[in-house]
């Protein structure tokens, strides 16, 4: 009979030995010098925050990316495959506009994070491949925020610390409402073993403060950034988090439900402007989003003025937008905390090709995928290549179209 210590510590430095050996080799393979130079190659940790890194972005489109069905070169397949999705929590308050990296996401989220102040969860993977990527404002967590992270097979959740119990010193009584208690459903489902990249917990160089990048001094709350490369340079280097979940030992990637995607339609729709708002007489977050036919896309204007991607002064824009409508409630707690029902089914709007379909969301449990089918046919809608930005609203809301 096998020692089952012995077994199991051999087993365990098996596994680091092989992640490890192909995160050295996706380093290696991106920050090395181009092929034809001459010498011994040394990886470079992280390039600067920013920057490029050695692919070629510009060879032919074979691989579709799993999240949003856009197609990419082979050698950013190679990158992403070791990885698994970043889902960055990004705020949207006035103060910390224009935001960065949004342009570079794959999918983003929207819903109110508290007093109808709108957050975002942008998702990290195939879009980010060939470059770094500046990001932020980073900011908290919220408890609904993480039933759509779920959705990603333990994804590398980044925040700045959350929502949680707040208890005054000395007591145990919570002022926060155990529904929205972020930081302690992360405890609970075990993301601290897997996928939880908490600030709090990991700091400077990977995190930092800058309190001049929008070009004006801001408070301290709008200032967090990181950067693509160096969150995932520091979860696969210092906690071994690679593609692998180190829990189940298996690829994120086979047990994650992806959407079904199209190429974009051959004649574009009438449907050229969609605005709604998220709070009543709150309209520094009222949207637009306009279409272009001649691109086959939607252009984000926020609070009545065009949104910006600091990264790159480019205005906001996606290949589809979907507005999920949520029961709301709240605020549940003296924080103005909300809670939005993400778990069930419920209506939703699918814009893209200048159309609109009603459609029906459907998930089954926090982890399950949110399903998005034709209203009138039953069928699964298939998405544009491309970015996708889903709207969570209110499920009393109005949107115009």
């Amino acid at each position: 009979m096998k020692n089952p210590v012995v077994t199991g510590v051999v087993g365990f430095f098996v596994a680091f030995a092989v992640s490890a050996g192909a995160a050295y080799g996706v380093t290696n393979y991106l920050y090395a010098p181009a092929s034809g130079n001459s010498g011994p190659v040394a990886p470079v940790a992280t390039p600067a925050a920013g920057g490029s890194l050695n692919i070629d972005p510009s060879a032919p489109k074979i691989a579709e990316c799993p999240l949003n069905g856009e197609m990419y070169t082979a050698a950013e397949q190679k990158v992403w495959q070791q990885r698994r999705p970043l889902n960055v929590m990004i705020e949207n308050t006035t103060d910390a506009r224009p935001q960065s990296g949004l342009n570079s996401a794959d999918i983003v989220y929207e819903a109110v994070a508290e007093g109808g102040i709108t957050r975002f969860e942008a998702v990290f993977l195939c879009g980010t491949a060939s470059h770094d990527t500046i990001v932020g404002p980073v900011r908290s967590a919220r408890t609904y925020f993480l039933d759509i992270g779920s959705e990603y097979n333990s994804p590398l959740y980044t925040h700045v610390g959350g929502a949680n119990c707040s208890a005054p010193a000395g007591t145990n009584n919570c002022t926060t409402d155990k529904r929205a208690q972020a930081l302690e459903q992360i405890n609970q489902y075990g993301w601290g073993q897997e996928n939880d990249l908490n600030q709090f917990s990991i700091g400077f160089p990977t995190f930092w403060r800058d309190y001049e990048r929008l070009g004006r001094t801001v408070a301290t709350e709008h200032t967090m950034y990181s950067s693509t490369e160096k969150l995932w340079q520091y979860a696969a280097s210092s906690r071994n988090w690679t593609n692998i979940n180190p829990v189940t030992k298996k690829d994120w990637l086979p047990g994650f439900t992806s959407w079904t995607f199209k190429d974009d339609a051959k004649s574009p729709g009438t449907v050229n402007k969609i605005s709604f708002g998220f709070w009543t007489n709150y309209h520094d977050f009222d949207v637009v989003w306009s279409y272009d036919p001649s691109t086959n896309t939607y252009s984000r204007t926020d609070g009545g003025a065009p949104q910006m991607d600091r990264d790159n002064n480019t205005q906001l824009s996606a290949k589809v937008v979907v507005v999920q409508y949520a029961k709301e409630t709240g605020p549940v707690d003296s924080h103005m905390h909300m809670l939005y029902q993400m778990i069930g089914t419920g209506k939703a709007v699918v814009f893209q090709d200048g159309t609109a379909t009603k459609a029906t969301w459907t998930k089954t449990d926090r982890t399950a995928r949110t399903i998005f089918t034709d209203a009138t046919s039953g069928k699964k809608i298939a998405f544009d290549r491309g970015r996708i930005w889903v709207e969570v609203i209110p499920s009393d809301n109005t949107v115009t179209y």
